[in-house]
């Protein structure tokens, strides 16, 4: 039997922690496996610049398509982006409290090597360089905020020039897209090795500290998506007053898929269901479901958030409220960045650009997709029952359609 991607991935990793915690920081093959993880992690930064670029450029345009079919739909966007802020100081609150006082030792050749950080320029300064005077030299230099913006402006405009230019230069972007997702798919079929050099160089160099703190990493993630997802089953109970145990019966099929899954696209036929149990109109749940599906991912700004600053803390870089309100919102942002795509490429694509916008060096990152198999699972249960959570606060006591309210429930 074929053993997943993920699960090779996590066995590299194991494997190169204990391997390089055996071997030390003396082992002849450091060099080697040294250049062999750097390697990789070139592979895979490569594509994420004009990646976030054509996905944040397409995905605007998706979103704009659905959000304007239904008046309750409508309503959804804005209340989306009240819980995704909601979700990303949540994740910025526990990842303080969680990450607290982390400190790894052996990784001091990361930060001689990434030299002293500057001091924070003017205020002014730091708007100005927000506006990308050449973007293309901003993507060359990773400075991943002036492109965010670009691309959002740029995606803005699109819409207001002819709709038939609009869908040619979108389906350019589009088919950019579709081209780096098959490389990243290409890189990520060698993770297993890339992640095994990685972790031998760091367990090399630091022990098994590395592997207690990533063990502490998915507490975190575990503790956020539970919380997310209980915070969301009162919230139904109290806003839209229904019964916890009510919802909880329409719920679970779906959080059983998605669980098993890890997609919540799915679960989308059993909300589907779960939204006709609890009598919601089913024209208003048909139109609310699916664009929750696709831009809703409750659990994607606290996952992004912890990561950022678990990589903040185990790097020694100190992030000022300012940077940790940069990751809040570049968190929400790329909630659109990821919608659709499967987690090992949308982890990259919307974890990297915001560490990087912070001054946050990328290079364990890796080591954190390796474990991300169980938090990615209680994440998708938490974005199910927020995507049912949401439509039953939007459509409760919204009138049915004329022959509706007697249609037989299969």
């Amino acid at each position: 039997m074929r053993i997943p991607i993920a699960a090779r991935t996590l066995i590299g990793l194991l494997a190169g922690l204990a391997g390089g915690f055996l071997a030390g920081p003396d082992s002849a093959g450091l060099p080697v496996l040294r250049a062999v993880g750097g390697l990789w992690l070139d592979a895979l930064r490569m594509p994420i610049v004009p990646l976030v670029f054509a996905l944040i450029v397409t995905g605007i345009g998706r979103g704009a398509d659905l959000g304007g079919s239904t008046r309750v739909a409508r309503r959804a966007i804005g209340l989306f982006a009240l819980f995704l802020s909601l979700s990303a100081a949540f994740g910025v609150l526990l990842g303080s409290a969680m990450f607290r006082g982390w400190q790894v030792r052996g990784l001091d050749q990361v930060r001689v090597a990434r030299g002293a950080l500057p001091d924070l320029p003017p205020l002014s300064e730091t708007l100005r360089a927000l506006v990308p005077v050449n973007p293309v030299g901003s993507a060359a230099q990773g400075a991943i905020v002036p492109v965010v913006i670009f691309a959002l402006l740029f995606a803005a405009a699109l819409r207001r020039i002819d709709r038939s230019h609009a869908a040619a230069v979108g389906a350019v972007f589009q088919g950019v897209a579709d081209a780096l997702l098959v490389l990243i798919g290409w890189v990520l079929l060698v993770a297993p090795v890339g992640v095994f050099a990685l972790a031998f160089d760091v367990a090399a160099r630091s022990g098994l500290a590395v592997g207690a703190l990533l063990a502490w990493y998915v507490a975190a993630r575990v503790i956020g998506g539970v919380v997310l997802t209980v915070a969301f089953v009162l919230l139904v109970a109290v806003a839209a007053r229904t019964p916890v145990t009510a919802f909880l019966r329409a719920v679970v099929p779906a959080q059983s898929v998605a669980f098993s899954t890890q997609s919540s696209l799915a679960s989308l036929p059993a909300m589907l269901l779960g939204a006709r149990a609890l009598g919601l109109p089913e024209r208003h749940a048909g139109a609310v479901l699916p664009l929750a599906v696709a831009l809703f991912r409750i659990s994607a700004p606290t996952a992004i958030a912890l990561a950022v600053l678990a990589l903040a803390h185990l790097n020694a870089v100190a992030l000022t409220p300012a940077q940790l309100g940069l990751v809040a919102v570049l968190a929400v942002v790329n909630n659109l960045v990821i919608a659709g795509l499967p987690n090992q490429i949308s982890f990259f694509a919307a974890y990297a650009p915001v560490a990087l916008a912070v001054g946050v060096p990328i290079e364990l990152l890796p080591l954190f997709l390796a474990v991300d198999t169980v938090p990615d699972m209680v994440a998708t249960t938490a974005n199910v029952t927020a995507d049912l959570a949401v439509t039953t606060l939007l459509t409760e006591g919204e009138p049915a359609e004329v022959g509706e309210a007697g249609a037989e429930l299969v």
